[in-house]
């Protein structure tokens, strides 16, 4: 099996090489492993590509590239350049330094590397690993994800609905638990959800040169959040799995708001 891997924490992150772990088991003796991470962290950058200027790609090893993009870029560098004759079986994108539960979802740059996979036909899964209390006392913060990691993959791969005749393929959210391999209990399949009262906002700061700035913050990551979701799950101490799409239709409003709308319909 051929896998490509690449992540929003950067090349050098100690994600990224947990991943090669991971893709390397799921691999095999015989598979590869190549990697495409962006040279600098793109941490929050979603599902961006630099549309309005080039990207540049350095080789740093074999079947290592570092490029000054975001996560997607960095596959659509590796579709069409670093692997153009060759495409991957799987992509896989992470391990990312925190989750990407809940509202994290729309700004993970994480999410966007295994979206833009998804995109372009391939099978995709973003890995994230909460961090807690407990994963702060551990010599490897992302021992649940490093240990459960490739069992996890290779039952998607192997039991996992990709819907290839969609119109949008489906790609798969997982996030291990904030605790150590041996407390991290079996995965759920779950929504995403939403936390309570938390969300992204900006603190002012000036410089000591009198300029003002404004730093992005986030809220707590432990509150409560939807029943059954994605958050809760993770918090109970279980590994979630969320099947995603890139279609953001409401599809459940559609009839309803074609009916109301109708009404006002002017004919030609």
């Amino acid at each position: 099996m051929r896998i490509l891997i690449t992540n929003d924490d950067g090349i050098n992150a100690p994600g990224l090489e947990v991943l090669a772990r991971i893709a390397a088991e799921v691999a095999g003796p015989n598979g590869e492993v190549w990697t495409v991470a962006p040279a600098f962290e793109q941490s929050g950058v979603g599902h961006c590509i630099s549309y309005t200027h080039p990207t540049m790609i350095a080789e740093l090893s074999p079947r290592r590239y570092a490029a000054e993009g975001s996560p997607a870029d960095c596959v659509l560098a590796a579709i069409g350049d670093v692997m153009s004759g060759n495409l991957p079986d799987l992509v896989l994108s992470g391990v990312n330094r925190g989750n990407n539960s809940g509202e994290n979802v729309m700004y993970s740059g994480t999410i966007g590397g295994a979206m833009e996979a998804a995109l372009q036909g391939l099978p995709a899964i973003a890995l994230s690993q909460y961090m807690g209390a407990e994963t702060r006392s551990l010599e490897n913060p992302f021992e649940s994800a490093l240990v459960h990691g490739p069992a996890v993959v290779r039952r998607l791969l192997d039991k996992g609905i990709w819907d290839t005749d969609a119109d949008f393929r489906l790609f798969y959210n997982v996030n291990f638990p904030p605790l150590s391999a041996a407390n991290t209990r079996p995965a759920r399949v779950v929504p995403q959800g939403k936390r309570g009262g938390v969300g992204f906002g900006v603190s002012p700061h000036v410089a000591p040169n009198g300029r003002r700035f404004l730093w992005i913050s986030g809220g707590p990551q432990d509150v409560e959040a939807t029943p059954g979701s994605d958050v809760m799950a993770n918090l109970d101490g279980h590994i979630s799995v969320t099947p995603m799409r890139a279609d953001l239709t409401c599809h459940r409003t559609l009839a309803d708001l074609a009916g109301r709308l109708a009404d006002d319909a002017v004919e030609a």
